[in-house]
């Protein structure tokens, strides 16, 4: 390879690797650091100047390579880190990496416009792009002022046992054992067990998960037909856009001797646009109640068969 190619190739890459890099970090400490939102800047507008930035670099074989090795090394970090789980990283990545996508786009569609040797200029011509990501983040961050959207989801199950059996089962569980749904075998939280300590109002329950738990305190209790418990204390690991508010257990008897138990979870959330995270969110939670629900079953077929 001639010297002056391998001189181009070593610093089209270096260049894409640090502007890159420079990107993700200076994005993420803000947003770890609580200056920036899980929103529009954080999500659309920093990747979108990024591959602005290097839309003419993205059509060079060792930039791109570059690009890619950079954003998959910073998700490892990030995971090896404990700062992020994997279910996080994957559902974040699609509104990033097409945000990038566009704005790479625009970039090479206006290549011609400007004759001059960019890969030189590139590093200056960053710091502006940053400074604007940091002041629009903070500004979107004191705009929207409290972000927190509160959602209910409500799941339900039929048995063919009767509401006390069912209550007596659930308010304390030993041991969760079910087929986990594939959110859960990537990395959302698995449920171990729930304790129960005291079997009344003000009563606390604690669940306990691969990597956390979540304590509860009974705020309404009449066995056979609700369990209503404030979420008081929890810790997840790299969750703090989500924060769990209320579990509650509502148990009906049916005309054929069985009960209707329903699930239902309150959470808040802060992950913006509303429109591409509450589905998923939604569909994590859901998840949940289903392994609850089949390690119920189970249970209860040990028990009174």
């Amino acid at each position: 390879m001639p010297k002056s190619v391998s001189c181009t190739m070593k610093k089209e890459v270096t260049i894409s690797v640090v502007v890159t890099f420079a990107f993700l970090s200076l994005g993420f400490l803000m947003l770890h650091y609580d200056l920036v939102g899980y929103g529009f800047t954080f999500f659309a507008l920093l990747p979108f100047i990024l591959g602005y930035l290097l839309g003419n670099q993205v059509v060079k074989k060792w930039s791109l390579i570059g690009i890619i090795f950079t954003f998959i090394l910073f998700i490892v970090l990030l995971l090896l880190g404990g700062l992020e789980g994997m279910v996080c990283v994957l559902l974040a990545l699609p509104p990033i990496l097409i945000s990038f996508a566009v704005g790479a786009f625009i970039r090479y569609l206006f290549r011609g416009w400007k004759q001059q040797k960019e890969d030189e200029n590139l590093l200056k011509s960053s710091i502006l792009p940053l400074l604007l990501f940091a002041f629009l983040g903070i500004f979107e961050k004191w705009w929207r002022h409290d972000p927190q959207q509160y959602v209910e989801v409500r799941s339900e199950i039929r048995l063919p046992y009767s509401s006390m059996q069912v209550y007596d089962v659930i308010k304390s569980v030993d041991t969760l054992i079910a087929d986990k749904p594939w959110l859960m075998q990537l990395d959302l939280p698995v449920p171990r067990k729930c304790v129960l300590e005291e079997e009344k109002v003000g009563g606390l329950r604690t669940c306990y998960f691969d990597g956390g738990n979540i304590v509860e305190r009974i705020t309404e209790l009449e066995p056979g037909k609700v369990l209503d418990m404030d979420v008081i204390d929890y810790q997840l690991t790299g969750r703090k856009w989500l924060g769990f508010r209320k579990a509650k257990y509502l148990f009906e008897e049916l005309p054929d001797g069985g009960c209707k138990m329903t699930r239902i979870t309150g959470y808040t959330s802060v992950l913006y646009p509303r429109i591409y995270w509450e589905p998923l969110e939604r569909m994590g939670i859901e998840q949940e109640h289903a392994y609850v629900f089949d390690n119920l079953q189970r249970d209860l077929k040990n028990r009174y068969e």
